[in-house]
């Protein structure tokens, strides 16, 4: 668990810069240019990625479970997760009203893709691991909106081509995901 837990805090830790130490992040970027901080920036992320994965995994090996979730909570989670790749996908996708409505849906993506896999979910690797995203995303979304809001952003409206796009990509990537990708990159069969 001890790996899992330094994977978040050193993933979730640099991704958090913004949300508490704007300030720091603005003065590190001056004193070491934008190219080089986001290089360390790159680095830390997929150390701690790459130390989340493994940790996980280790957990997963030991599970030690904490509650069973219904079963029905697997088919929320997948509805939850759609959504989420819908949201990812506005992300990304330009002029799309998904985007113009919520500013920030990819951090939004990640809060209903965390909430999922933690209500069809019982360890407390579980817990760690999407109760940890779910945090965060609670807070980012509030910083971002906070920051759209302080310098009077908004965002380009959207089309019906933009929407479309939008829909397709995230229905395309959430079926290659769940019904392939998954069980591949993962070792879960969602619908198995």
């Amino acid at each position: 668990m001890t790996i899992l837990i330094l994977g978040l805090i050193l993933f979730l830790g640099v991704h958090s810069l913004r949300i508490f130490a704007e300030d720091w992040r603005g003065a590190q970027i001056a004193r070491l240019g934008e190219l080089p901080y986001k290089g360390l920036y790159a680095i830390v992320s997929l150390a701690g990625f790459a130390l989340l994965v493994w940790g996980y995994g280790l957990a997963r090996a030991a599970p030690l479970a904490l509650w069973t979730a219904p079963a029905w909570t697997r088919h929320l989670a997948a509805l939850l997760v759609l959504a989420a790749f819908v949201l990812i996908a506005a992300a990304y996708i330009p002029r799309n009203r998904i985007k113009t409505a919520l500013g920030h849906p990819m951090i939004l993506g990640v809060k209903l893709w965390a909430l999922g896999h933690l209500l069809a979910n019982g360890t407390l690797a579980d817990l760690l691991l999407f109760g940890g995203f779910l945090a965060w995303a609670v807070f980012d979304y509030r910083a971002a909106r906070l920051r759209d809001r302080a310098v009077g952003r908004s965002y380009p409206g959207g089309t019906l081509a933009g929407d479309a796009g939008t829909l397709a990509a995230g229905l395309i990537a959430w079926v290659a995901f769940a019904l392939y990708l998954h069980a591949w990159l993962i070792g879960v069969q969602p619908f198995g």
